[in-house]
């Protein structure tokens, strides 16, 4: 690990030696901790920036996502909590311009390394027979994917995505905790993630 800079504060040295400590000892403990820190500041800056409580749990959790992916590129030149909160802005931001383009997209972390995305266009304006034909066929293969994953978790991004329940919906519909319910979620846009990353098949 490259030497933390001079100019780190007593918190961001603390930090860095979380990161060191899950990153070399794969500690579960220091990265819960590091999510524990900063989770509330994170989502209370994604909620300003999109007005949504859904989708500012979504960003939030994405963000860590990303930022642990990508542990080991972050050098201490200047604190982790930057780093962090630039990982998440840069994100809520790409979100932002999606929505705006009237796409639906099940999750920004279903990137894979050269930028394809798995994307569903839900444009409302009017269709032409090709376009209709080729949207049919994305929510086909999109479907065929989801039905690849485990039950509980096809269940759970079936709801969240094309029915749109929200989280709170899900944890009543399914009647179990909340918590679970956003766990479970996130493991699921994992194991799609690495479905798609492993398929031949483009959406």
């Amino acid at each position: 690990m490259v030497v933390p800079g001079p100019n780190l504060s007593e918190k961001a040295l603390y930090d860095y030696n979380l990161v060191r400590e899950a990153i070399e000892n794969k500690s579960q403990k220091a990265y819960a901790e590091l999510m524990d820190r900063y989770r509330d500041s994170i989502y209370f800056m994604l909620l300003k920036m999109v007005n949504n409580k859904d989708d500012a749990e979504d960003l939030t959790i994405e963000a860590f996502g990303k930022a642990f992916k990508k542990l080991h590129q972050y050098t201490p030149n200047y604190a982790f909590s930057t780093w962090l909160f630039k990982i998440a802005s840069n994100n809520c931001i790409d979100f932002i311009r999606k929505k705006k383009k009237n796409t639906f997209s099940i999750n920004k972390t279903l990137e894979n390394d050269e930028g394809s995305e798995l994307e569903i266009d839900l444009k409302s304006d009017a269709l032409d027979p090709e376009q209709t034909y080729m949207r049919k066929q994305k929510i086909e293969i999109m479907h065929d994917v989801v039905k690849r994953l485990k039950p509980r978790y096809r269940t759970l991004v079936e709801l969240r995505y094309f029915k749109e329940f929200s989280y709170e919906e899900i944890a009543d519909h399914l009647d179990i905790p909340l918590g679970t319910v956003k766990a479970q979620l996130f493991r699921a846009r994992e194991f799609l993630y690495n479905i798609m990353k492993n398929t031949q098949e483009k959406i």
